[in-house]
């Protein structure tokens, strides 16, 4: 199936929010690390970030990506879509 991505962002955010209490960091703090508030405001409110911010965010909290995702695909953190996949092209032989 396919992650549903809402709940994964959502599950995201929350471990993002842990963080950043952990680290003693504001909201405001993380302008010092190049977010801007509105930026800032759509990671912590679970809106789909690009790679690009998941290093940012890995980078100021210094870990690997892997320690930051690591459990969100659990059972219960966020459901499976029950969707179809196409079937495969196959290359054609001549």
């Amino acid at each position: 199936g396919v992650a549903n991505q809402y709940n994964f962002f959502g599950a995201l955010l929350t471990k993002v929010g842990e963080l950043r209490k952990k680290y003693c960091y504001s909201k405001e703090d993380m302008l010092s690390f190049g977010f801007s508030t509105l930026h800032w405001r759509q990671v912590e409110a679970g809106r789909p970030i690009t790679v690009t911010t998941l290093l940012r965010i890995c980078e100021v909290f210094e870990l690997a990506i892997s320690k930051l995702v690591r459990g969100l695909d659990k059972e219960g953190v966020y459901e499976l879509l029950d969707v179809e996949m196409p079937p495969r092209r196959g290359r054609r032989r001549s």
